[in-house]
């Protein structure tokens, strides 16, 4: 009888591990080809404000925090604005990352100057329009 559970186990562990084995290739296939490398290799420039170097003081992550709520409470902007790099350091602000349009592009900069102040906005953001948009 023990012999019996051991093998149901053992037949139930190697189907799980087969079906997850092909869940994942499955994925890896139709995920699509990261098109950010240029943008990471940029980024590892030591002069280059990313967020892991923004300064951990109040008022940049207050700057940064109503910057981000300012995005998200904005419904008319794509997924791709919301989720834009916001760092501040010693009141400065970098934007940087993809927007779908020039109009979108403009919105964001525009709200970070709204809490930030005119001149304490470096716009880096690039406009990347929606490919899925065009196929209709």
């Amino acid at each position: 009888m023990p012999l019996k559970s051991i093998c149901i186990a053992g037949a139930l562990t190697l189907g799980i591990s087969l079906g997850a084995a092909n869940l994942a290739v499955a994925q890896e296939k139709t995920a699509p080809a990261s098109d950010n490398t240029k943008v990471n290799k940029r980024d590892r420039n030591k002069a280059e404000p990313t967020a892991d170097r923004a300064k951990d003081n109040v008022n940049d992550r207050d700057i940064m925090a109503k910057i981000r709520r300012s995005l998200m409470d904005d419904k008319a902007l794509s997924t791709y604005a919301h989720n834009v790099k916001i760092v501040s350091k010693q009141g400065k602000v970098t934007l940087k990352g993809p927007v779908r349009s020039e109009d979108e592009k403009k919105t964001v900069a525009a709200k970070a100057t709204e809490v930030a102040g005119a001149g304490n906005v470096t716009d880096e953001l690039t406009v990347k329009p929606d490919k899925s948009k065009d196929k209709s």
